[in-house]
């Protein structure tokens, strides 16, 4: 990963923006109510210190209570949130913003981004010009989006000069992304990924996984996760049990080889998304 990384070891991402994050974060959908908080808490006992929300997992207020709980300082932990499609317009997306900083108990959202572009609404770029407001106001620190294609980064670039410090998309081994990936990189675009195993659809079992994880003496999870890594793509795995937890961490100190590499890329489908989110048609509202 050279000098995309602003550690040796390879375990943070220095931003477009001149901040940092952790090379693997903490997904928190679905985790709600107090079952949920106990899995953050364990979370980040385990050493996480990204953890992804957003408005429309409803669970920003667990977010801030098991960073509270934790015991871990505040300065430590990244926490991010999205804007929601139905407050794309500029005055709604701020007051999303304001929002989502009340229930999390922050005084600064450390990333923030549009959840979906919804382009048929055609208001994502007003929702841009609002995060951009807000960093610029301190009330976020990190701006970026989700979901988003070429058209629609070149589109907000364009309006506002402000380059998303990250575009958390849709990437696993079933559908790897390398030219959205490509096309993040050539704009200093830091890559996140949602569902980065698969979710239900995990290749656990597919031989080019399976092969790794038996060669290295790690799990199929950590086989995939490691993939993560070694592209440059930031993954952000869920899970409540804490074994598990700490295992998705686990992941440098082995590095898979060029042929490990491309066989697990090389199970993409022609269509492997999970569901039909193609950002030019799917709407979230």
């Amino acid at each position: 990963m050279g000098t995309d990384t602003a550690a040796a070891d390879d375990t943070t991402y220095r931003l477009n923006d001149g901040t940092s994050l952790p090379a693997i974060g903490f997904g928190t959908y679905p985790l709600k109510g107090d079952d949920g908080v106990r899995a953050m808490v364990s979370a980040l006992q385990a050493g996480y210190r990204l953890l992804d929300s957003a408005v429309n997992y409803g669970n920003e207020e667990e977010v801030g209570e098991a960073l509270r709980r934790s015991g871990v300082p505040r300065d430590e932990v990244a926490v991010a949130t999205k804007i929601p499609g139905r407050f794309h317009a500029k005055t709604l997306a701020l007051q999303s913003l304001r929002d989502s900083a009340s229930r999390l108990r922050v005084e600064q959202v450390d990333v923030a981004l549009i959840h979906w572009p919804n382009p048929s609404q055609d208001l994502y770029p007003q929702a841009w010009q609002a995060l951009v407001e807000a960093q610029r106001d301190g009330l976020v620190r990190s701006i970026g989006v989700s979901n988003f294609t070429e058209a629609h980064l070149h589109r907000i670039i364009d309006e506002t000069d402000v380059t998303p410090a990250v575009n958390q998309i849709e990437l696993h081994p079933y559908f790897p992304q390398a030219q959205m990936r490509g096309i993040n990189e050539g704009l200093g675009i830091r890559t996140q990924a949602w569902s980065p195993m698969g979710k239900r659809q995990a290749p656990f079992e597919e031989p080019p996984v399976a092969d790794a994880a038996a060669a290295h003496g790690v799990t199929p999870g950590q086989v995939i996760l490691r993939w993560h890594v070694q592209l440059g793509s930031l993954p952000l795995p869920k899970s409540a049990t804490p074994e598990r937890q700490r295992q998705n961490l686990d992941v440098f100190g082995f590095e898979l080889s060029e042929t490990e590499m491309g066989a697990i890329a090389g199970l993409a489908r022609e269509d492997g998304r999970l569901f039909g989110g193609d950002p030019d048609t799917h709407e979230e509202m």
